[in-house]
Formats: C-alpha cells, sequence, structure tokens
C-alpha cells in the first residue's frame, strides 16, 4: 500500500523518533509498504517519520544509482533502532534530495564512512561499516530518525535563498508525482 508522505513543516519530521520492539503492530507489513512508498515515489530511502510514524525505522534501496556505484547494485537493507557509533574518513559533497522536500537539491557535506548498529527486518541485531554511497543514504535517512532535515545542512546563505521553496512546500504548493500529507498549520518555522 502506498503511503502518503510528510511534507517539509509536518512536526512529525522533527521528533526524535522513539525505539520499537519485535511486536511492534504490523511492522513486516509496514516495512512493506514504505519500500513500495519509496519505489513508486522514486527514492533511494525511506524513514518512518516521513509517512507519519516517529519511530527508529528506515528502508533503503541503493538499487536505482547501480550505475554510478556498482555497490548499490542489490543493495536493500531495513534499519531498526539504528545508532550510528562512529563517522569518519574525509567529508565529501552530494547532491541531495528528499521525498519530504520535493523540488530542491542541495550540496551536503557527510564523512565518507559510518559505523552502525541496527536490527533488521527480523529483528537480528547488526553492526556493520559502510562508506560510499551507501554510508550516504544511511546518513541521510539516520537524520531524518533523529529530527533532522536535510535543508538543516545547508549553509545559511543557501538556506536564505531556498526560504520560499520551504514555504511552497509546507503549503502544499508543489507539483509531485506521489502523495503527500501536507501540515495543517499556516506558518512554518526555519
Amino acid at each position: 500500500m502506498i503511503l502518503p508522505i510528510a511534507a517539509y513543516g509536518n512536526p512529525v519530521l522533527r521528533k526524535v523518533a522513539a525505539d520499537i520492539t519485535p511486536d511492534y503492530p504490523g511492522l513486516a507489513e509496514l516495512i512493506e509498504n514504505m519500500f513500495e512508498t519509496m519505489h513508486k515515489a522514486d527514492g533511494v530511502g525511506l524513514a518512518a517519520p516521513q509517512v507519519n510514524l516517529s519511530i527508529r525505522l528506515f528502508v533503503v534501496d541503493g538499487s536505482p544509482l547501480k550505475d554510478t556505484d556498482p555497490l548499490l547494485e542489490g543493495y536493500k537493507r531495513t534499519f531498526i533502532n539504528a545508532r550510528i557509533i562512529e563517522r569518519f574518513g574525509d567529508e565529501w559533497a552530494y547532491n541531495e534530495g528528499c521525498l519530504s522536500v520535493p523540488g530542491i537539491r542541495e550540496d551536503i557535506m557527510r564523512p565518507a564512512k559510518i559505523k552502525i548498529k541496527y536490527f533488521d527486518e527480523k529483528f537480528n541485531a547488526m553492526e556493520d561499516i559502510f562508506d560510499g554511497m551507501r554510508a550516504r543514504i544511511i546518513q541521510h535517512e539516520y537524520d531524518h530518525i533523529e529530527g533532522i532535515l536535510f535543508p538543516d545542512r545547508v549553509n545559511p546563505f543557501k538556506r536564505r535563498l531556498i526560504k520560499g521553496k520551504l514555504t511552497d512546500i509546507a503549503k502544499g504548493k508543489v507539483d509531485i508525482h506521489y502523495k503527500m500529507n501536507f501540515p495543517v498549520k499556516k506558518s512554518v518555522i526555519f
């Protein structure tokens, strides 16, 4: 089932998400729905806060970017209760976008490698090191479960330049091809 994606300005995107347990109601179906929603919206990652659930869950599928990075072919994972325990390596810029912030892309600096602890979809405890685009996708989605959006990582000057576009997104003034949930509030805090 395709789920509506929370648009910029929705309060759920600013909350630090809560851990869940293996008996979280409908977890397997939720994960399946998140992958389906992400693919329908042409994304490579989707976090639970983006589908209006403040829980520490995100999914990634880097396959659409396999032409630029062969390591992304078949790279499909579920991360539950994730905690990045180390970030290392040189920071590098990449032009990121976000399904909750459609129509805006900016260069974002992130470390090249991460070490992360998490549970997979079967609640197996995992600890892995990821680098390159895999690390970048994970860091972007991890930010979502920490209440951080990629425009928060844009330098202040560029952020002022995109302020009007962010306000338009929050008001639903955006052309998109997927279902979105726009905030009810008339004002948005930047």
